[in-house]
Parts: structure tokens; sequence; C-alpha cells
């Protein structure tokens, strides 16, 4: 296997500089992702069907764009009870730390000049995009649908490109009832975004877009952030272990490649102090990609976005992670919590060697949809936060007014706002 191997100094530098804003960008792409929303602007649901047709080589006219609760009902049955309980315990621990959040939102302020509450309003209607291709993901459905039901969300939509017979996986159909999913679409790719933006004859558009996909899905929702609100951008995956020799690196080969096997864009990435560890690690891979299942998925992977570096020192380490920006940060040393401290853009941080990525994808209740491309410089991770309004409620003493109002004439009149300043003074003319 032929990943890369170098230093941060030279090889980290190269990885970098293709992370920017402008080596992003790739103006084919863009009139490509353009070209498909503007169809599904103008065409409606036959334009869903013709490009559905075209990208997913499936006619969809047969069966309708929309699942039926009679499919749902059928895909259920068929899945074992042992993948149920899965999903219920995913279920069960992201609604604990999402729950926590939403009640940490609802709180009041009160003192002797004002009492604030501070009210979270839910948004109406939201769309819960969930990737195929590659891979089925029924805890994406959850990691998406569950921070919206417990916000209130009224509406929950559901997009997934379907199989060649036009169906949605049967594990993903039933996450999205265990979830409160109400309405899935067998719609997937850049034509899925621009059906939850501007609705066609079927689909009523929403209020927000969720969920992780390829890049030019990512595309297309930066495209239309102007008309729908989205989430973040939220691509291929990425993992970025920061090691030092007391790690473990057959554990790092296992996490490296465990974000390798989404698809063959996914990067993974070692920065290490210890040049001892970068050799061990290669030495892993290289064994375990003779054994390992989706071993074409994940040598492609680590070949083309894979990278082993090494560090001339912890603080350079800790300078390239947060230029780099990454999904998911592992930290691996012998003082992970100090080195945290240090971290200012990750879309998540694992510590130590039992909490690899794999575990917060699947159950510690921390969500996996999180910002990558480096957005994580300036992107928070998916949670039930996004999918409400934060309202403030007040109620001022007159008290309160009468101290203020030397301020404000004098702010009124800086501003040329004059009839600011009259609409506080005018309550006391007649005292």
């Amino acid at each position: 296997m032929n990943i890369r191997i170098g230093s941060v100094k030279e090889l980290g530098e190269e990885i970098l500089g293709k992370r920017t804003a402008a080596a992003r960008r790739d103006q084919a792409l863009d009139t490509r992702v353009q070209e498909i929303l503007e169809k599904v602007r103008s065409g409606g649901d036959k334009a869903l069907i013709e490009l559905t047709k075209t990208f997913d080589r499936v006619d969809i006219s047969r069966v309708g764009l929309r699942v039926s609760n009679f499919e749902i009902e059928s895909a259920c049955s068929k899945v074992d009870v042992e993948a149920i309980h899965a999903l219920e315990y995913l279920q069960k621990n992201i609604t604990r730390v999402e729950t926590w959040r939403l009640k940490a939102l609802n709180c009041t302020y009160s003192d002797r000049r004002i009492t604030l509450h501070q009210v979270a309003q839910p948004l109406q209607s939201v769309g819960c995009y969930i990737p195929g291709g590659h891979a089925v993901y029924p805890s994406t459905v959850v990691m998406t649908a569950v921070p919206a039901r417990l916000a209130g969300v009224a509406r929950i939509v559901m997009f997934s490109p379907p199989s060649v017979n036009g169906d949605i996986d049967p594990l993903v159909l039933a996450a999205a009832q265990l979830c409160g999913v109400s309405e899935i679409y067998r719609v997937g790719g850049v034509q899925a975004i621009a059906a939850m933006a501007y609705g066609t004859e079927t689909i009523q558009p929403v209020d927000k877009i969720f969920g992780p996909a390829s890049r030019l899905v990512t595309i297309a929702k930066q495209m239309v952030s102007g008309t729908t609100l989205v989430d973040m951008p939220a691509g291929p995956s990425e993992i970025l272990v920061l090691a030092d020799d007391s790690s473990n690196a057959k554990s790092i080969a296992l996490d490296l490649i465990s974000q390798a096997e989404h698809a063959p864009d996914n990067v993974s990435v070692l920065v290490s102090t210890s040049q001892k560890i970068v050799e061990r690690v290669a030495s892993q891979l290289s064994k375990l990609l003779e054994v390992i299942p989706r071993k074409e998925i994940v040598k492609k992977a680590l070949e083309t976005q894979g990278a082993l570096l090494l560090a001339e020192s912890l603080p350079q380490a800790i300078e390239f992670v947060n230029r780099f920006g990454p999904e998911h940060l592992e930290i691996l040393s012998r003082k992970p919590t100090e080195v945290s401290k240090k971290i200012t853009s990750s879309g998540i941080i694992l510590l130590g060697n039992n909490t690899p990525v794999a575990a917060s994808d699947y159950g510690l209740g921390t969500n996996h949809v999180l910002p990558t491309m480096g957005f994580a410089r300036t992107h928070s991770g998916l949670s039930v936060l996004d999918y409400v309004k934060i309202i403030p409620i007040v109620r001022a003493q007159k008290s309160t007014l009468h101290s203020m109002l030397r301020p404000v004439m004098t702010l009124a009149k800086r501003e040329g706002l004059p009839n600011h300043y009259s609409a506080l003074a005018g309550r006391f003319k007649n005292d």
C-alpha cells in the first residue's frame, strides 16, 4: 500500500494547501450542480424522476417519489430484532444528550432591572438527507431526526437515493419510523437538495436542510443556502489522529481504516511526534489491508486521501490540527486532556484509546453529523440547537426605563433617531 508518509513541514503544508477555500472551488462541479438545481426548480416532479433515472439508473415513475406507509411497514417487518435493538440503543443515547442540551436553553435571568426568559421554539419543517451509494446509513437517520423530534419540529422529511429496484434499505426505513419521520422520498443527490429547497408538485419545501453527503451534494447545499437554511458543509468523512510514542499503533491503524471504508474520497490522517509510531502504523495498515473487508475502498481512500505525518514537536502538531480543522480528532497521548485545551478547530475531540470515532458514530450519544473540509474552523457539529430558534421574552420595570433616559437620549441623538428617546421619555410626561 502506498500511503503518503512525510513531515508536517512539507507534506502537511501540501495537504493544508488543498483545504483552502480557493482550492476547494471547482468551476466545473459548480456548473454541473447549478444545472441540476435549475432543472428541478423548473421541472418539478418530472425532473426528479428523469434525474434519478440518469444518476441512479432506476425508474421511480412506477412506484412514485414518496415511500408509502405500506412499503415502510413491509420493510420494517423484514428487519431483524437485533438491528432494531441497536437502533433503539443509539436513539436512547442521542436522546439523553440532546435532552440535556435542550433543557439548558430554556432558562430565566432576573435582577432588579429586568426579567428575561429565553425560550427555544422549533423550526416548522426540516429535511434530512441520508446518503446511499457505498453503504447505508440508518445511524444518520437517528442523528438527524431525533434532535428534530426532541426540538418539536412538526414536519420531518427524509430523502435518500433508491436502490436499483427503487427501494430504500429496510433498516433505513425502520430507523425513520422509529425516529418519527413524517415523509420519506426515494430521491438522492443534488436533485434531493433542490426538492427540499424549492419544492415540487408533490413535495413541499422545508425550512432547513440537514445531513452529510458527497461533495456534489455539499456544494448543492451551499448553493441553496440563500433560499433555505442548511446545517453545515458536511461532506466526505475525515479522521485526524494526534499521537505520541505512548499510543497504540494497531488502534490508530484500525481507526484510520474505519473512516476510510466509507468511500474512496474519505480522509484519514495521522500526525505524530514519534517516528517509531509513524513506522508502526504504516506496517499495521499494510498487514490489516490483507484481511479486512471493503479493502478496495479502504486502499483507494488511504492512498489518495490518507497521510502519515511526522511533527518536530507537539506545538507543531497542534498548530497543524488547528489549521486542518478535522471532522473527527482523536488525541492519543499521555495527557490528552491537556492537549485538547489547545485545540481550537475540530468537529469533535475524542480523548484516549477507549474513545474511537466508531464509538461516537454508533453509541456514545454524540452526533456524528459534523463539519468537514476544514469548516470545523468556523462551524459546530449538529445538535438539537440547530433545530430551534431562540426567542427572548423580556419584562422591564418603570424604574429601569427612568434610569436609562440619559444614555438612551445620548445614543439616540448621536444615531439621528430622536424618536427612540421620545418612546421612553413620553412614558413620564404625565407623571
